[in-house]
């Protein structure tokens, strides 16, 4: 960096109108923060569009979603008809120990909406007798009613081909599934069955065997609905599965009680897999943006600069920024203290005199020995108090280059 031969810590008097130094204008300082924050607020809109992107995609529901009494497109009255038609009535239960109580060795226990099922819930079907159908079963419900069933993943295909021994699979054969969980047995399920593969050579449909009956899991409760019981073979999968036996006790449960659900519950596993797919892909985008914008990872370095600044180039930004924070205190402490640092060598005194406030008495005293100042008014100079406006900043200025001046002169 290239300096002038004479240093200069103090900022040069504000420049005056039309000199370059206006203080910059409400429109210039709004622009000035919009170009430093657009790119924050760009990536919160983002993070917003990608939200909603999730939202909307995701399935709508509602309370009456495969409730056999409910007619709306989520629900499951058509397949109770054509149940009901082939003489085999659907009991509806609204508990599960009412249900566990209908169930016996000649009925299929249909088990929806296994979110609302807590540990009891849970415990008391594990004793219910007759088979089981669990559609879309959460992993408590599969850990404490199907053993060797573990869910996988998700996949979505439009129709999927059966492939496998179950009766009623190779009975209804294509079904449409549409969003579904998919299910891998594990060495607990002895002989058990799985239907509809998926790409990745997963099941969408499992059977297995235990304690003397049959549990049936369905990883989507689309066949089912009012909406798509027409689709493909849906209908006939419907009435194969929940049809199985002369009687169908057909389980929706009620929302449980505040503090009724399970205790071993944690935030992570009431988040949907692709909220947490979301929070891993942010966590790794501000990862790689910090690794992008750090400026320098070891020790800081002294570097020359790329181009020269000369020195009044220099005090005259300083003397801007001064300026446009309104801070004579500060301006007018940077000029004496450079005035100061200059003074006491032509003085001489030690150079730390000029940051000692010891010596100010000492300081003061021999300017006014060597100038046509009296110590009271050199010591106002190098000492006084803060500018009131900007005419006493400019005063005080020229005070002391005259002060200067005249001790350089004698």
């Amino acid at each position: 960096m290239v300096m002038s031969d004479r240093p200069s810590t103090a900022p040069a008097a504000p420049p005056g109108p039309g000199a370059g130094g206006d203080v910059p204008t409400a429109g210039q300082v709004a622009a000035r923060r919009w170009r430093s924050s657009r790119g924050v607020l760009f990536a919160v809109l983002a993070l917003i569009v990608i939200a909603l992107g999730i939202a909307a995609l995701r399935p709508s529901g509602s309370g009456q979603d495969l409730d056999p009494e409910s007619a709306r497109p989520g629900g499951t009255r058509a397949l109770a008809e054509i149940l009901k038609q082939r003489g085999n009535p659907v009991q509806v239960s609204r508990r599960a120990d009412d249900a566990a109580g209908r169930a016996g060795p000649g009925t299929v226990l249909v088990i929806t909406r296994p979110e609302r099922l807590t540990d009891r819930d849970i415990a008391l079907l594990r004793g219910a007798r007759g088979d089981l159908l669990l559609v879309e079963p959460s992993r408590d419900v599969l850990a404490g009613l199907a053993p060797g069933v573990e869910r996988a993943s998700s996949s979505y295909e439009p129709v999927s081909e059966p492939g496998c021994a179950v009766r009623g699979a190779e009975i209804a054969g294509r079904v449409e599934f549409g969003q579904s969980d998919t299910y891998q047995l594990t060495g607990g399920a002895s002989g058990g069955i799985g239907c509809y593969r998926s790409e990745d050579d997963l099941h969408r449909l499992v059977q297995v065997p235990a304690a003397g009956r049959t549990i049936t899991v369905l990883g989507s409760a689309a066949p089912l609905t009012n909406e798509r019981l027409r689709d493909e073979g849906n209908a006939a999968l419907g009435m194969n599965l929940a049809g199985a036996r002369a009687a169908t006790v057909w389980l929706i449960p009620d929302m449980p009680a505040p503090g009724s659900g399970s205790e071993e519950e944690s935030l992570g596993d009431l988040l949907p897999f692709g909220v947490k797919l979301l929070i891993l892909q942010l966590i790794i985008a501000v990862v790689l943006v910090a690794l992008w914008r750090a400026r320098r990872l070891g020790p800081v370095v002294a570097e020359a600069l790329p181009v020269i600044v000369r020195s009044a180039e220099t005090v005259e930004g300083r003397a801007r920024l001064y300026r446009a924070h309104r801070a004579r205190g500060s301006a007018a402490e940077a000029l004496r203290t450079g005035t100061r640092e200059r003074l006491v060598p032509l003085l001489g005194l030690p150079r730390s005199a000029a940051q000692d406030p010891a010596a100010a008495r000492e300081i003061v005293a021999a300017v006014a020995q060597r100038s046509t100042y009296d110590e009271a008014m050199a010591g106002a100079a190098l000492y006084g108090p803060e500018p009131g406006d900007d005419g006493q900043l400019v005063g005080l200025t020229d005070l002391l280059d005259d002060l200067e001046r005249q001790v350089r002169a004698s």
